[in-house]
């Protein structure tokens, strides 16, 4: 990576004007303890190891490269390409920071680990990770999710994890949000928030982006291995952004590849039923960070939507932020209708059931795949696999 991303966040959590840490000063004693914490163990050798044998022996890393030949054959146009993540452990991308902070979590001796989910992917890792090393967790979720991802709630339930069901505001992520970090100032000292994506307050957007960034390292080295060069456009939905920068992050000193973030247009980017945070979103700060946020005159986090409850966040990691202004990183939309789309069509040309954040990743490959030609390629980031959807889009579509 070139020197002008490894230098970032800078000591105090900033990218460029966006981050930090917009918390009470205990609380900020506190988060600082962690960043400290997480520089220290990260360099040592057992962490390392036990993390990578981890990531090979548990996730089953490296996620494979995929070439989705009969979704390129329909669409016509550069051949599209699928950085398999929905193949993990627990289905999704969110297992490879679920284990570093369980580890760190472990390290420090806390007495149990808190966070929030939306899809339930992150809720399921996390719940998964702390089996593993046997440290107490509780899972905040807003009601209108636990209806719609089921499976998931009872995968966690199973796995042994407190579920807190949360009735407030919309029922969805930023209510769980709210709610998880209530019950981590009850003992910050002792708790960790585990936080689901590169957001929050400094260390957890740094922290968040390493462990995921494996995504982009090995995607690279397998493109280059397979095609002998780099891919023309990767491409990976945004909501807070964890997936997004996972893979982004190993490409962005390669000017010559075009990076793309898909947020969620939801109803259309004209009603006031989307999550387009970095397309509509006005600068502000949301949960202990400053960013792109969706909001009302007063500042006040504005009531978000997206059909993929893991996208359906007002905010966005601070580096995205970054990364649009600097024009590094390109924002486009999907709406639900086309999100739909992409779901079925790669379920029935490929056999693969993407996650509905996927699928907006998916929508966006084959909008623009024959304007590019067959002589690009394009990358996407396959986050999470569908089978948390498929009774919802069943129901929903009436299949």
């Amino acid at each position: 990576m070139t020197q002008q991303f490894l230098e970032m966040p800078d000591k105090n959590g900033y990218f460029g004007e966006y981050g930090g840490q917009i918390v009470p000063p205990d609380l900020k004693a506190i988060m600082d303890q962690i960043d400290h914490a997480y520089e220290e163990v990260r360099q040592t050798k057992e962490f390392q190891e036990e993390l990578q044998d981890l990531y090979t022996h548990y996730v089953g890393r490296p996620s494979p490269l995929y070439f989705a030949k009969r979704l390129t054959a329909r669409q016509g146009g550069a051949r599209i390409f699928l950085k398999r993540e929905d193949l993990n452990h627990t289905g999704a991308h969110k297992i490879n920071h679920c284990l570093g902070q369980a580890l760190l979590a472990k390290y420090m001796g806390k007495t149990k680990v808190l966070a929030e989910t939306g899809a339930g992917q992150h809720g399921v890792a996390l719940a998964t990770a702390c089996a593993l090393v046997g440290i107490p967790c509780e899972i905040h979720m807003g009601e209108v999710d636990i209806h719609k991802e089921h499976p998931n709630v009872t995968k966690m339930k199973i796995l042994g994890c407190k579920l807190v069901p949360v009735s407030r505001g919309t029922k969805t992520l930023k209510d769980a949000v709210d709610s998880a970090f209530e019950e981590y100032m009850k003992d910050p000292v002792n708790f960790l928030y585990a936080i689901g994506s590169v957001v929050g307050p400094h260390p957890f957007p740094k922290m968040v982006r390493d462990f995921q960034s494996i995504i982009g390292h090995e995607a690279r080295e397998q493109f280059l291995k397979r095609e002998g060069k780099l891919p023309d456009v990767v491409t990976a939905c945004v909501g807070g952004g964890s997936n997004a920068m996972g893979i982004f992050t190993e490409f962005l000193p390669d000017d010559g590849v075009k990076l793309v973030g898909i947020e969620p247009a939801g109803k259309g980017l004209d009603t006031p039923d989307h999550a387009a945070t970095l397309t509509k979103g006005t600068k502000g700060a949301i949960h202990g960070f400053k960013c792109y946020s969706l909001q009302d005159e007063k500042g006040e986090p504005l009531p978000v939507y997206s059909i993929a409850s893991g996208l359906d966040y007002p905010g966005v990691g601070p580096q995205h932020c970054y990364l649009k202004d600097i024009g590094r990183v390109h924002y486009e939309s999907i709406t639900d209708k086309e999100c739909l789309d992409a779901f079925l069509t790669l379920s029935r040309t490929e056999g693969i059931l993407p996650a509905l954040e996927s699928s907006h990743a998916v929508a966006y490959a084959m909008k623009v795949a024959k304007d590019l030609g067959p002589d690009k390629t394009i990358l996407v980031n396959l986050s999470g696999r569908g089978d948390k959807d498929a009774d919802f889009v069943a129901n929903y579509l009436s299949l």
